[in-house]
């Protein structure tokens, strides 16, 4: 029997709701992804609430709140205490994402689903990990691997490898194959027939242009609006793809020396980019190799302008501007409401870089025609006065004086359970209740009298017959030098404000925006208050896609070759999961599943699978071959049983029988050709073959039946009259591979 593997959708399957997945691996449960939407509509995460004190461990794929937002809710309320695994810069920009996303709600709602102390000790029980870094899980989970990989979405933004007893089990959802400005590519490519593979099905349906036009047309719709004296919206994400659409307006204003300019504008928009310029070496290759050459950092922008207030924009002269403002999905944040003051004027244009999450303003206003006329909700912060001040201090002031009065009754607790523990058997004060029975009663109801004059805050023993004082024994520890003293106590903490808005680790080194500390820091009595109004859309629309995601052909040229033994699709509309799941059966495995919310699949592989010792007296005969950086060798043995029961493999007890020749490994024509040449060969390519001498010739040719890419079985040809050069060459090529 093989890795039992069972699959079970939390959230985000036939729709485009966030992700979350519980994947089990021999009893092992991995939360992959734990996302929530813009609304943070908590009935979502009802089927997360089920399952959420069963979970062993967490992945997060990317930093945006699609794949970790519901996390500080999860483990503030929902029982979710796993250990975290994530790349770096998921942890760092995922954690400024939530920053941004609790600023923006607070600013025009009662927000209380978590607060920014919860965010911080989510993100605490992250362990980071780096690309291709294999992390060995202990305990429950003895046995499987797990590994981060590049998705090429996001930056740090992970393909997840699951490895248990030889099988792989892969997470690959928001992967783009296309190398970008800021990103190298995704490396899923690379696995070949693994045991099972997750992947979505949310760019299905859709194909793309190249790079280069999307790019052309996206500059183009930019510099026509602001030559006609208009202003260009961007809502973007907080810490995501905004990186690439900076780049490129970045690196388009130097070429042409523009002067308009370009603001980014979120409530850590300073800390975003100062982390980002620690990051080049998770970029592109193009961006590191830069940097080495000419230490040139891509993120140290001249051109676009870091604002953390909206205040700093409305001081900004008037004239055609590009501002780049969260959220994406014109919810909540500064977007919105740049958006409610610019889409009346027809001069200016709102150009949308990615699909709006469903059920927002900004998926309403992509919808094809656009509606001529939206309705948005307003809402502001505004200090309380008057008679509301009052009344709120008031109220303060009451729970102020409930939680002194129940804390006075826990210490008091307190205090009377020490006494109880602490008071030794053999007190004076204690009195054998079989010796004192009849004084007890002779003098109880005297006692009585006076029990409530001397024990105020304090619980006398049940067997005393008078009033007592409360004693308390503070001894102290002594040493050879004199009484032990606690050198903390002695130590004065300065208070540092970053620290305190930071984890306790203190490994997000770094401060944040001033604004956003005073924002934090500000508790000014306050009220929301909120306006209804209905807004006419004459601006300009445009839609265009920078996602960062491969498209519909390209997914299903990477499914082929990859080549799974079984498939899982989610994430994705209803109509793209079924087009990409009847496509998938047809051309890539026959075991394709689409489950629905909290449906469990079974996706255990069908290979059947053993443990087995290898016994002293078989090593001791087998001869090993060094290969590349492995040694290898050929085994005959019988499986036989240790005395613990474990399967062991045995010396024979008869002659071995005989066997084929099997040629381990692979070579390169090139290393061939170089091998050859010095053993004083004249070698040559021609026409995709390699020939050696005048007459032999050796070819290189794969199994076009088998898929999977450099995985199929190839066949060297080797062709010549059969003359001394050809067995001679035919020696040379044997050498080069482990014949048992």
């Amino acid at each position: 029997m093989g890795t039992s593997v069972q699959v079970k959708p939390l959230c985000g399957v036939y729709n485009e709701n966030p992700l979350a997945y519980l994947v089990s691996v021999d009893g092992f449960n991995f939360l992959v992804d734990c996302g929530w939407n813009d609304h943070f509509d908590a009935s979502l995460l009802e089927p997360l609430s089920r399952v959420a004190p069963t979970v062993d461990a967490v992945l997060l794929s990317h930093s945006d709140t699609l794949h970790l937002g519901a996390l500080p809710y999860a483990m503030k309320k929902l029982g979710l205490s796993a250990p975290v695994f994530a790349t770096e810069p998921v942890y760092r920009l995922g954690l400024l994402t939530m920053y941004d996303h609790y600023l923006s709600r607070k600013q025009v709602s009662e927000f209380d689903l978590f607060t920014l102390d919860d965010i911080d000790s989510a993100f605490q029980n992250i362990t980071r990990l780096t690309y291709s870094q294999n992390y060995h899980i202990s305990g429950k989970g003895e046995g499987i691997v797990i590994a981060p990989h590049v998705a090429g979405h996001l930056l740090g933004g992970t393909v997840w490898k699951i490895t248990k007893d030889g099988e792989d089990v892969i997470y690959a959802v928001d992967f783009n194959h296309r190398k970008e400005r800021h990103l190298n590519g995704t490396v899923l490519e690379s696995f070949v027939r693994p045991a099972v593979l997750i992947t979505d099905a949310y760019n299905a349906l859709n194909n793309q242009p190249s790079r280069r036009q999307r790019d052309q047309e996206f500059l183009d719709a930019i510099m026509k609006t602001l030559r006609a004296d208009g202003n260009v919206l961007l809502p973007v994400d907080t810490a995501g793809r905004v990186l690439e659409l900076i780049l490129i307006l970045e690196q388009f204003w130097e070429q042409h020396k523009l002067a308009y300019p370009i603001f980014f504008l979120t409530y850590v928009s300073s800390s975003t980019i100062d982390y980002v310029k620690s990051f080049l070496e998770w970029m592109s290759d193009s961006i590191a190799k830069s940097f080495e050459h000419t230490r040139d950092n891509a993120f140290l922008l001249r051109h676009v302008k870091l604002l953390i207030n909206k205040s700093d924009l409305e001081s900004v002269p008037d004239g055609p501007k590009v501002v780049l403002a969260s959220m994406g999905s014109l919810e909540a944040g500064f977007s919105h409401d740049i958006f409610v003051e610019w889409v009346s004027d027809t001069k200016n244009l709102i150009l949308f870089s990615e699909r709006g999450q469903f059920g927002t303003l900004a998926r309403m206003l992509q919808a094809d025609p656009p509606p001529k006329a939206v309705k948005v909700t307003m809402s502001k912060r505004v200090p309380l006065v008057g008679e509301e001040l009052a009344a709120y201090e008031e109220e303060q002031n009451r729970i102020k004086k409930e939680e002194a009065l129940k804390a006075s009754l826990i210490k008091e607790e307190e205090s009377k359970a020490s006494l109880r523990t602490e008071l030794p058997v053999n007190d004076q004060m204690v009195l054998d209740a079989n010796n004192t029975h009849s004084s007890s009663n002779a003098i109880g109801q005297r006692s009585e009298a006076f029990r409530d004059v001397l024990i105020d805050g304090f619980l006398p023993p049940s067997t005393s017959v008078a009033p007592m004082f409360p004693f308390y024994d503070c001894s102290s520890e002594w040493d050879d030098f004199g009484e032990v003293i606690n050198p903390d106590d002695y130590v004065t903490k300065d208070v540092n404000i970053d620290q305190m808005l930071m984890p306790v680790d203190g490994e997000l080194a770094g401060k944040l925006d001033e604004g956003s500390v005073s924002l934090i820091l500000d508790t000014t009595p306050s009220k929301v208050v909120s306006t209804e109004l209905t807004v006419q859309v004459k601006c300009s629309l445009i839609y265009m896609d920078f996602e960062g995601r491969s498209d519909g052909r390209s997914i299903k040229s990477i499914l082929a070759h990859v080549a799974p033994l079984k498939l899982v699709l989610v994430h994705g509309s209803a109509e793209a999961t079924e087009h990409l799941k009847q496509h998938c059966l047809q051309h890539v495995c026959p075991h394709v599943y689409a489950p629905q919310i909290e449906e469990t699949i079974d996706v255990t592989s069908d290979l059947c699978a053993y443990k087995v010792q290898l016994s002293e007296k078989l090593m001791s005969n087998v001869l090993f071959k060094k290969l590349g950086e492995y040694e290898i060798a050929w085994v005959d043995a019988e499986v036989g049983k240790t005395q613990n029961g474990m399967l062991s493999l045995l010396p024979l007890s008869s002659p071995a029988p005989p066997h084929k020749t099997v040629l381990v490994g692979d070579i390169k024509m090139a290393d061939f050709k170089q091998f050859l040449a010095s053993k004083g060969v004249q070698v040559e390519f021609a026409g995709g073959a390699l020939r050696c001498g005048e007459y032999v010739t050796l070819r290189k040719v794969g199994d076009a039946s088998q898929k999977g890419g450099s995985a199929a079985i190839q066949q060297i040809i080797l062709e010549g009259p059969l003359t001394e050069e050809y067995y001679k060459i035919r020696e040379y090529l044997y050498s080069q591979f482990y014949a048992p």
